[in-house]
């Protein structure tokens, strides 16, 4: 059921329009959960479930804001360009401190979403422009504002808590739904036609390089053997792969991560996070975006970005390196910065998140 069918009153008009029903006591599919996808409506919702550490569906709970906040530094008249706005947490930081004189870019590859965004922080009437697009453009976006730089740069890479909970978009291994998981829907390629045609050594290669998944090879090879009588088209019949090739049921999971302490890693995660950034390109964007990054900022301007995987950060942390080295950046975090106790308690998925930044050389 999609949010714009949870009424109907088709038969008579003139009755109160109802919410259709669903069994038991507590909505269960991402569809269901209308009150999380209407917080304005419903407000004691979102406290209710952040108490718990759980994100409302539809929503996203932006991670390390008072972090980021105080090393970038947004003032008064400055212009930044969100590169993944997303549901607009942070970007809504951004706008208290830049006030009616500065301006907010706001860019992202998820039409859906940005639609949703533009329409949340809209309402405020502050100064801000919307672009449908990947952060790898970010120098045509200037030129399109007809600007010659900007002040900050910011980033939150991966996938957003709406991504993730909608099944329609086949990211998470947790619903069932067609294995899509690209962000942008002009994307030609979804997960499922690269795991049907590519060769066996090359997903194994992907498992291993973009999520250090220890059996990438069986995995590998399961798919390839089992496509062969049947296309591989749905995130349960990945999943069930993946449990079947580490000797697992998802019973038996489900068992295991109920006495870990912590909660464990799904068996699933590094194979989904591996196709995920394969069907977007996201280390090839990343790259491009901190090669452009110098020649974007404005002399003293300051670039931030937080990433939730080791290949991404090795990335980031070295194009920050040699551009202090190169003489193109005036400093840059020596270490990230990372998610206290008290934030990871309340939002479990900002555990493995890290924050890094640079500081363009002033005048």
């Amino acid at each position: 059921m999609n949010v714009s069918d949870q009424f109907d009153n088709s038969d008579n008009p003139q009755k109160p329009k109802r919410r259709h029903r669903y069994s038991g006591t507590h909505p269960k599919s991402y569809h269901q959960k209308y009150k999380e996808q209407n917080l304005a409506a419903y407000p004691d919702i979102e406290a209710h479930l952040r108490a718990k550490g759980k994100t409302p569906a539809g929503t996203h709970v932006p991670v390390l804001t008072d972090q980021i906040i105080v090393r970038l530094d947004p003032k008064p008249r400055e212009i930044i360009v969100d590169c993944t706005v997303g549901y607009g947490g942070h970007a809504s930081e951004f706008l208290k401190r830049i006030g009616p004189t500065g301006k907010l870019i706001a860019m992202d590859v998820d039409s859906d979403e940005l639609a949703r965004t533009h329409q949340r922080l809209s309402k405020d009437n502050a100064n801000i422009s919307f672009h449908h697009g990947n952060f790898a453009g970010i120098a045509k976006v200037l030129k399109k504002e007809n600007l010659d730089g900007c002040d900050i740069i910011f980033a939150d890479l991966g996938v957003s808590s709406m991504q993730i909970d909608n099944p329609d978009r086949g990211m998470s291994y947790k619903h069932e739904g067609s294995l899509d998981m690209r962000m942008d829907s002009r994307l030609k390629q979804t997960a499922a036609d690269l795991l049907n045609t590519f060769s066996e050594e090359k997903l194994s290669k992907a498992f291993l390089e973009l999520a250090d998944e220890p059996d990438h090879e069986k995995i590998a090879r399961q798919i390839v053997s089992l496509r062969a009588a049947k296309p591989i088209t749905q995130v349960l019949q990945l999943v069930d792969i993946i449990f079947a090739v580490k000797g697992l049921t998802a019973k038996i999971w489900r068992k295991q991560n109920a006495v870990a302490k912590f909660g464990l890693l799904h068996p699933a995660a590094r194979t989904f996070q591996a196709l995920r950034i394969l069907v977007n390109d996201e280390l090839g964007s990343l790259r491009q975006l901190l090669r452009l990054a110098p020649y974007c900022l404005r002399q003293g301007g300051r670039i931030g970005i937080i990433s939730f995987h080791s290949g991404e950060d090795r990335i980031v942390k070295q194009a920050f390196r040699d551009g202090v080295r190169s003489g193109i950046y005036q400093s840059a975090a020596e270490e990230p910065v990372t998610p206290q106790i008290e934030e990871f308690v309340s939002n479990p998925r900002s555990a493995s998140a890290k924050f890094r930044w640079a500081i363009a050389k002033s005048a």
